[in-house]
């Protein structure tokens, strides 16, 4: 997606949606609030992962629900829209991070050639385009996260039901979900065997009736993929430039 979510979107951006609902204020919309919502739940301690149940199962599952929501063809195509409705934020960015970077290089460059009084203008100059950066960065990202939290509530919302009867029909009396990964979230450890991340993703496909993104995820630029081929952000969310006026 063009380095957008890089520049945009924070490192955990796709966090589990546990975290999310950890830090997500109160009424706020996020796949947490959907998946407590949606899902029915067992008794848990604070802070496990939300679970499906069907008292005639006998088997227990897991889910990653993250990477099902994100690498579904809805998810995908709903990513791929949403970064290109954020590239003139992108490209703002970038544009004022040219300028900071160049008054920082006039500034080092001339700075001891400068009197105090020119001098201290250009760091004036500096230092109030830095905290607008700073501040328009921030205001980014939050943006971003908050859009990007939109689209995974409304695919859950319609994939829960799924989840739910994909596990009755197979006798699984517990599902967990598994986009937190230990120590963080409860499950230290799972086999393939038990995973029903993707026959959810292609049963919701079907559903859905999205075609396929017309690029797979690992072709695009900026991003990784998680395993599975769920897209997430890059590794490292935007940073201020790091040189200092003398």
């Amino acid at each position: 997606m063009k380095r957008l979510l890089q520049l945009l979107l924070p490192a955990a951006l796709l966090v589990s949606l546990v975290a999310m609902a950890q830090t997500s204020p109160a009424g706020s919309s996020s796949p947490a609030n959907a998946t407590a919502a949606a899902l029915p739940s067992a008794p848990s301690a604070a802070g496990s992962s939300p679970v499906a149940t069907n008292p005639g199962g006998t088997k227990m599952g897991t889910i990653n629900i993250e990477r099902a929501i994100f690498a579904s063809n809805e998810g995908q195509r709903d990513v791929e829209t949403l970064s290109k409705k954020l590239e003139p934020k992108q490209t703002e960015l970038k544009t004022m991070n040219d300028e900071l970077e160049a008054l920082k290089k006039q500034l080092n460059a001339q700075g001891e050639k400068l009197n105090d009084e020119s001098r201290g203008t250009l760091v004036k100059q500096v230092e109030q385009k830095q905290k607008s950066f700073d501040r328009l960065v921030q205001d980014a990202r939050e943006d971003a996260q908050n859009q990007q939290n939109e689209i995974a509530s409304r695919i859950l919302q319609k994939m829960a039901p799924l989840i739910v009867k994909y596990a009755n029909d197979n006798g699984f009396g517990v599902i967990v979900d598994t986009s937190n990964p230990w120590p963080n979230g409860p499950v230290v450890w799972a086999g393939p065997s038990v995973d029903i991340t993707e026959p959810v993703i292609v049963a919701y496909n079907t559903q859905s009736g999205v075609p396929a993104p017309a690029k797979p995820a690992t072709a695009t630029p900026g991003l990784g993929t998680r395993p599975g081929g769920a897209p997430k952000p890059a590794t490292a969310p935007p940073k201020p430039p790091t040189t200092q006026p003398k």
